[in-house]
């Protein structure tokens, strides 16, 4: 079995399709019916465009397949989570002590546990009760926009983004507002358009630092303007820092929870990204509130209430996570970073004789590459999702289109795979790029200086 067949599902063949048509013959009889409920709000996920280029591959092209539009670096052996990890989760199984279910806010030695390790760097100091275990930052994702939905309320994703937020923002009838990165500024928030596209119906922010799908991380001072913007609408700020530990740039990471006493803020993450373990699916939604606004407009009582209704995260895993978390530091990531560092070199390198793909800012964290097309230089595509599916068709590459994501024309390139991956993709790619070049007299000398490595 591949390090990556996990991740594919077959398509439907023509004779399955078939008997189901015949099985359905007579619908009339029957009084139910599938729930479009969820339609609207699967159609923005990123599986649903990753599993269509996926069906696009062939064993036609002799080519094996390179999945380079999603992250999982823990299917590849040179990102094996530490052994503490390990032996952390094996030492609970062995004691049967993680058999029973827990509690739905989670059980508390685990969020004593995330307290403490959050602490490190906060000022405003959180305790356990401010914090609540999840199935994965996902589920977190999830719980803290339908504890935020009702009637007429709207929320401002970024863009571009994580897809999860806006669709769970859609199943949930929130109206949902983006606001822009800024590629010619470091990939800062775009404040003036926030504070432009805000009314009295909008509840949050969303903002993800370190980056998912930039790569870049937030600097003290922009963060501290992020409060200043959010307070003076009066919203709050749900933050992403899922990818916290993986940071292999200079920019230091500023937890947004320093900056709890400027404006409330709802802090999402997990060990999946940064300790490189995303199948055992365990998150949390930490509350960095201390002046209590989120209590006195009842957003905790909606989230309690929230859990209640929902899976609460594997009693086994949470068992383990004083001991995991205890153990963490910066050495235990420094592998898994000093890989990625490498790839993102490789990947920028590789670009610069790449015509038509260009890096406008080489990412300094995350597992993602985010690279603009020059469609004016190429023949035959019409925007970055024909690109990739005509890149899937031709060579068996899959890259994530910039549309998954909230910006057209752009791709996502995962670099949390092994090197040798990366060499073949940007082979395949440049070959694509070179054929699908316009033959003009720019596009000529594009390709020309592409050929003498020139940029």
């Amino acid at each position: 079995m591949s390090h990556h067949s996990l991740l594919v599902v077959p398509a439907q063949t023509e004779e399955e399709a078939e008997t189901q048509t015949l099985d359905a013959s007579d619908n009339s009889v029957w009084r139910f019916r599938g729930s479009d409920t969820a339609a609207k709000a699967s159609r923005v996920t990123m599986r649903v465009v990753v599993y269509k280029l996926f069906d696009l591959c062939t064993l036609d092209v002799k080519k094996p397949l390179l999945p380079l539009a999603h992250g999982d670096p823990s299917v590849y052996p040179c990102y094996r989570a530490s052994i503490h990890v390990e032996n952390a989760l094996v030492d609970v199984i062995r004691s049967g002590k993680g058999n029973s279910y827990g509690p739905a806010a989670g059980i508390l030695p685990a969020r004593q546990a995330v307290a403490d390790y959050v602490n490190r760097d906060l000022t405003n100091k959180v305790t356990a009760s401010d914090v609540f275990m999840t199935v994965g930052c996902n589920q977190g994702i999830e719980l803290v926009i339908q504890s935020l939905a009702r009637p007429n309320a709207n929320i401002l994703l970024p863009r571009p983004s994580y897809g999860h937020y806006e669709g769970r923002a859609i199943y949930s009838g929130l109206e949902v507002r983006k606001y822009d990165l800024l590629p010619e500024n470091e990939w800062e928030i775009d404040l003036q358009g926030i504070e432009a596209m805000a009314d009295e119906n909008t509840v949050a922010m969303v903002i993800i630092n370190p980056n998912n799908p930039c790569g870049n991380v937030y600097s003290y001072e922009h963060l501290k303007k992020v409060a200043e913007t959010a307070r003076r609408l009066g919203i709050m700020v749900i933050t992403d820092e899922v990818y916290s530990q993986t940071i292999f740039g200079d920019n230091l990471f500023v937890p947004m929870g320093m900056f709890s006493s400027i404006a409330p803020v709802i802090t999402l993450s997990g060990i999946s990204k940064g300790w490189i373990v995303p199948g055992w699916r365990i998150g949390w939604i930490v509350f960095n509130d201390p002046q209590g606004i989120l209590k006195s407009t009842g957003v905790a009582q909606s989230l309690q209430q929230n859990l209640d209704i929902s899976p609460d995260a594997t009693t086994m895993v949470q068992l383990a996570l004083p001991e995991i978390l205890l153990k963490s530091n910066k050495e235990m990531f420094a592998k898994k970073n000093s890989i990625l560092k490498q790839n993102v070199e490789l990947v920028c390198d590789k670009l610069k004789d790449i015509p038509c793909v260009v890096c406008t800012k080489k990412p300094e964290s995350c597992t993602y590459l985010l690279a603009k097309l020059e469609l004016h230089l190429m023949e035959d595509i019409k925007d970055d999702m024909d690109f990739c599916m005509k890149l899937a068709t031709e060579t068996n590459l899959v890259l994530l289109p910039g549309v998954a994501l909230g910006s057209k024309n752009w791709i996502r390139i995962t670099i949390g795979v092994e090197a040798q991956m990366l060499e073949d993709a940007m082979e395949r790619l440049s070959g694509f790029c070179q054929r699908h070049l316009k033959k003009t007299e720019t596009s000529f000398q594009a390709l020309k200086l592409s050929e003498n490595g020139e940029t």
